[in-house]
């Protein structure tokens, strides 16, 4: 693995796609609008980052800190966000369908629209017996979730990933699963 010096990076700006950048420091870096698609992102240092706009789809940013990173309108879409640190950054209008949540810390100041905060919490401290009528998780990746007796009649869970969720007594009267993945 070829490790990139902050200057590396910046120099190939805005297009960064599918790079290996595993525990790169970017501390408060401007990557407005760059495109990270698929890159490695593990344990990467990009606190107070300026992520705006960027395209980070399919990035992998397990255990990386974004704490006080500003993703305003970032696509997130896919992306694997294990035991990333988005305590105060800011995720308004980011895109986040089939993001991975397990183990992410948020806090008050993380900026996060409601739907993704719930999902966050039904993927870090479950499901069971939760009352979710009428819930947007449209595009949630609700993977091995376990929403036992968890009352989604009317939720909206188009384009979900529910593969291996536990859905044993779960009320799903009139729950739209258009193209829901369910094994």
């Amino acid at each position: 693995m070829v490790e990139l010096t902050r200057a590396e990076v910046m120099a190939r700006m805005p297009d960064l796609r599918w790079l290996d950048l595993r525990r790169v420091r970017l501390h408060e870096a401007n990557l407005a609008e760059a495109d990270l698609s698929g890159a490695k992102l593990s344990h990467a240092d990009l606190s107070g980052a300026n992520l705006y706009r960027a395209r980070l789809r399919e990035a992998n940013l397990s255990e990386a800190n974004l704490r006080g990173a500003g993703l305003y309108e970032a696509d997130l879409r896919g992306a694997l966000l294990a035991g990333a640190d988005l305590r105060g950054a800011d995720l308004g209008a980011a895109q986040l369908d089939g993001a991975g949540w397990l183990g992410t810390r948020l806090d008050e100041l993380t900026s996060l629209a409601p739907k993704w905060r719930l999902v966050w919490g039904l993927i870090n401290a479950g499901g069971e017996g939760a009352s979710l009528v009428g819930a947007d998780l449209a595009g949630a990746n609700l993977g091995g979730v376990r929403l036992c007796g968890a009352d989604l009649r009317g939720a909206d869970l188009r384009a979900a990933e529910l593969r291996a969720a536990d859905l044993t007594d779960a009320d799903l009267r009139g729950a739209d699963l258009t193209e829901a993945t369910l094994n």
